[in-house]
């Protein structure tokens, strides 16, 4: 059946977290009759448990709802769904990309947040149609008179253009639908052109190899064609395409204008990345759509079985998830004090999470993640540049001519009471502020340049913690700058352990050194003999502090006599506990690598 395209409509929900999109998507396909019955559940996009118990989208599903509205018209609209968090900000462009409007979603009661005004500028940069809304009025806190002033002043729109509507109930959804099909353009693009498709995300799938979930542009692609992704520069043959329900619906062929998948054949998901172009490989179009760039890891963990029986499940779970995933990459590294296990790249601490929590939840992994930490460019005495995202592999100090750190654009939008709070903590993190503007009485928007390593800890929860958890965050990369920054090892009796270490400011140095020590005192147990734990900076020893031996008391059994009785006894007992310390290991118990993680900063 051909596509109408004057009837037809490619949209997508952007919001901040929890403003109810996924909610939201529900009603729309309740309301066009696209699922019934038993199909319908809450969060019906949302095909992970982990998303659903998160209340967060972490993979975009796109569907096809057909719509009859009260004049009796028949229109094919296009839902894309989009990530919500600020580490999947490339995979939100590419969605945005591949629509002509966007719904905005914005909550009655918390009004705009970091994420909203990110995503309406990103928005505008694709130039779409945007329909503001207003979510969550059946709430008894709900201020929609407030948030449509915000909306107004944020989009210079009419009051009548702000929707009203209550995705648990469904109020507004008629009025919502009818502004889908009234505002948002027509898809443009000709079928006789040569083939132009958008890969906005892609999956693995076992039988059909990996699928491309695209928007055409131009032309017309059938099965059995011969296509080529113009940015990796791979051929492939079309096993099946066609469009989305709850599962996929094939057709023969997909056209200009239409929104579908496209299997592919390829063994490996990283061959059909997010943001390719796909044309024909007799027939390619001039040129690609801008903006394809390959997914950045910008956080990285060290993740290792608790029992090495497990380094062979670890590595097959992580080559199943990287099948789904092509921003998660790894490479195999060992630890004297973890043994074997795998360097991890994430786009942000949210995918760490994720990832973490789906390979000890749908594999069955006891794991340890190390300390989070991001990538540095090390500039060598030799001239050359070196990247690395293990603080255990930094060169030494006398190759190195200088380190630089990313830096990051941080956005937050907090209530003015708090104004001070922010950015006491965010100057304390070695931010520089650059821009604060009052939104509007009550919510001020405050912007700082500030190290990713400064940001990835803690210093989320610290913000929620100073603000109430009023605050919201958003942050984009915007380069790398050279700073004294300088390798903070932690040595137990002597001896490093690398799963420790961490690249931290100089001036920082012997807080945080300090701090860990004292933490990891309370951790390690006693043993027989004194422990020495070191925070030391190259040969430097900066902060030392000890475990106390289990001492017997050998002079008990020495009651009055001469004083060189007990004295002999005594230096016979530091004798044995010497050589005990010699040979003896200590054992570092687990929690001690997350302690790390809860030092205050």
């Amino acid at each position: 059946m051909p596509l109408n395209r004057d009837k037809t409509r490619n949209f997508c929900i952007i919001a901040h977290i929890d403003h109810g999109k996924s909610t939201l998507a529900d009603r729309l396909l309740e309301a066009t009759g696209t699922l019934k019955g038993k199909e319908l559940q809450e969060q019906v996009l949302d095909s992970m448990d982990l998303e659903r118990e998160r209340g967060i989208t972490i993979k975009s599903h796109p569907i096809r709802m057909n719509y009859e509205d009260p004049r009796g018209e028949s229109w094919t609209l296009n839902l894309i769904d989009t990530p919500g968090h600020v580490d999947f900000h490339y995979e939100v462009s590419r969605s945005l990309a591949a629509c002509e409007g966007a719904l905005l979603v914005v909550d009655a009661v918390q009004g705009v947040q970091a994420q909203t005004i990110n995503n309406m500028y990103l928005a505008l940069e694709h130039d779409l149609e945007i329909i503001p809304v207003i979510n969550k009025i059946d709430l008894p806190a709900a201020r929609p008179e407030y948030v449509q002033e915000q909306f107004i002043d944020l989009l210079g729109c009419d009051p009548d253009e702000v929707l009203l509507v209550s995705a648990k109930t469904g109020e507004g959804i008629p009025d919502l639908l009818d502004a889908i099909t009234d505002r948002v353009p027509s898809p443009e693009g000709d079928p006789k052109e040569r083939a132009k498709a958008l890969i906005f995300d892609s999956i693995f799938d076992p039988y059909v190899g990996a699928v491309a979930y695209v928007r055409m542009f131009a032309g017309t692609i059938s099965k059995g064609d011969k296509i080529y992704c113009m940015g990796n520069e791979k051929r492939f043959d079309v096993g099946e395409l066609g469009w989305f329900r709850l599962t996929r619906m094939g057709q023969d062929t997909l056209e200009a204008g239409e929104v579908g998948f496209i299997a592919t054949g390829a063994k490996d998901v990283r061959h059909v990345r997010v943001g390719d172009t796909i044309t024909l490989a007799d027939e390619p179009c001039d040129h690609p759509w801008p903006g394809y760039a390959e997914a950045k890891p910008m956080v990285f963990s060290g993740l290792y079985p608790t029992d090495n029986d497990q380094y062979d499940d670890l590595l097959e779970a992580l080559e199943k998830l990287q099948m789904n995933d092509a921003a998660l990459s790894w490479e195999k590294e060992s630890s004297a004090a973890l043994g074997f296990g795998f360097r991890c790249g994430f786009l942000g601490l949210l995918h760490l999470e994720i990832i973490q929590e789906r390979l000890e939840r749908e594999y069955g992994l006891n794991l340890i993640a190390t300390l989070p930490n991001v990538e540095y460019e090390v500039l060598l005495r030799d001239g050359s540049v070196q990247l690395c995202e293990n603080p255990a592999l930094l060169p030494e100090a006398k190759h190195i001519e200088e380190i630089r750190e990313p830096i990051v654009h941080a956005s937050i939008i907090t209530p003015k009471d708090f104004v001070g709070a922010v950015i006491q903590i965010s100057l304390e993190r070695r931010g520089v502020q650059t821009k604060m503007e009052y939104l509007d009485p009550e919510r001020v928007c405050i912007e700082f340049d500030i190290p990713l390593n400064e940001l990835v800890v803690d210093y989320y929860d610290k913000l929620k913690s100073v603000t109430k958890g009023y605050a919201s965050l958003d942050y984009e990369y915007r380069r790398h700058q050279m700073d004294d920054l300088v390798r903070l090892d932690i040595l137990i009796n002597g001896d490093l352990v690398d799963a420790l270490t961490c690249i931290v400011h100089r001036e920082n140095a012997y807080t945080w050194g300090l701090k860990l020590c004292q933490k990891l005192k309370e951790l390690i147990p006693r043993q027989m003999f004194a422990v020495a734990i070191q925070a030391a900076v190259g040969t430097r020893v900066l902060a030392r502090t000890s475990v106390k031996a289990f001492r017997k008391n050998v002079t008990a059994k020495c009651y009055g006599g001469d004083i060189s009785r007990k004295r002999k006894l005594l230096e016979k007992q530091k004798e044995g506990k010497k050589r005990m310390k010699q040979v003896g290991s200590v054992e570092i118990p687990q929690d001690a690598f997350l302690a790390v993680l809860k030092v205050e900063r």
